[in-house]
């Protein structure tokens, strides 16, 4: 980067891992290349999300041949959510740029996100799958489900949205000051309302490994995205309420005149059934409920999103040796 101006942007690109090791010295060397292809200066901040493979070392291998990576390493598996909160708050570029680290958002599509960034005004340039790549049937339909429903609630078309994507400063200095625990970084994105430009991409095959979401961190993303974006469950709670306050009354009616007319007859699979109904409404309704007083409790402890073990970030070392060397010198003897 010697024959970068300075006064050209900074661009970060924010990767969090887990159990990448196996690739990446691969993603990392095509990176570079699309990342010189620009013209623009450059840091990469990874984000080793308590991997349990030989990612850190990976790191601290690429972290002594290349300068412009700094790497954080979290106590433990926080999430990728929290691991991209970490890395966006370490991130001192004039845009930023987050993708996965398994290779599937290709480094490639690099030099158009900036470019598109740097000619069109865009706040956000957001790539958007053009289909969502090699998964089970199980996964399609549960990730279609999922956006019809945020979709619909939240009022924000996600549908086929990524992580992958660039903000700008501005952006991410907004984002920042939101802090919040549930963290949905897509969804939040969308929320901003600023000025956004979707670029279709492909999505490549996993460079190696398997992924890490099963389907109970999916489940619970989904809950977190559904219930930071809007209370209609809860409303739908009360609605669910007054219809069958409505059919009770109906009944009541129903039942004291049947009474009365002297037709009452004995209605046990009635009372059963109707039993098992106000049940089941019951305990789904404390759910609801109980996700969102999770929500508010996780948000009122007031614990940190993360725990830092591990940081490598040469530039800032030579600085601060660079200081402590200019504070211990002393001053040349004359006489």
């Amino acid at each position: 980067m010697d024959d970068v101006s300075p006064t050209t942007p900074l661009i970060s690109v924010v990767i969090p891992l887990y159990n990448e090791g196996s690739h990446l010295r691969e993603l990392l060397a095509d990176l570079k290349t699309a990342l010189q292809e620009t013209g623009c200066r450059f840091e990469v901040v990874l984000v080793d999300d308590g991997s349990t493979d030989n990612t850190w070392a990976a790191i601290e291998d690429e972290a002594r041949m290349w300068p412009d990576l700094r790497a954080i390493r979290l106590s433990r598996n926080f999430g990728k959510e929290l691991a991209l909160c970490a890395g966006l708050e370490r991130a001192r570029g004039n845009a930023v740029i987050v993708m996965d680290g398994d290779g599937q958002h290709p480094p490639s599509l690099l030099p158009l996100l900036i470019e598109t960034w740097r000619t069109s005004g865009a706040d956000i340039v957001e790539a958007v799958k053009r289909r969502r790549g090699r998964e089970s049937l199980a996964s399609k339909f549960g990730a279609l489900t999922f956006y019809v429903i945020l979709n619909k609630l939240s009022g924000f078309e996600l549908k086929g949205a990524s992580d992958f994507k660039l903000i700008d400063r501005r952006v991410l200095v907004t984002w920042l000051a939101m802090r919040e625990r549930n963290v949905f970084f897509r969804g939040m994105t969308a929320w901003m309302g600023f000025r956004t430009i979707q670029i279709p991409f492909e999505v490549a095959p996993r460079r190696g490994g398997k992924s890490g979401w099963s389907y109970l961190r999916r489940t619970k993303l989904a809950l977190i995205g559904i219930t930071t974006f809007s209370s209609f469950p809860l409303r739908l709670v009360t609605f669910a309420g007054m219809i069958f306050f409505l059919f009770a009354v109906g009944l009541g009616v129903q039942t004291l005149y049947l009474k009365l007319a002297g037709r009452a007859f004995t209605g046990f699979a009635t009372v059963i059934l109707l039993e098992l109904i106000i049940g089941s409404l019951l305990m789904i309704s404390l759910g609801i409920i109980g996700e969102y007083l999770a929500r508010i409790y996780e948000e009122v402890k007031g614990r940190p999103r993360y725990i830092v073990t591990e940081s490598i970030d040469l530039a800032d070392e030579k600085a601060r040796l660079l200081a402590l060397g200019n504070r211990g010198a002393r001053p040349a003897n004359h006489d």
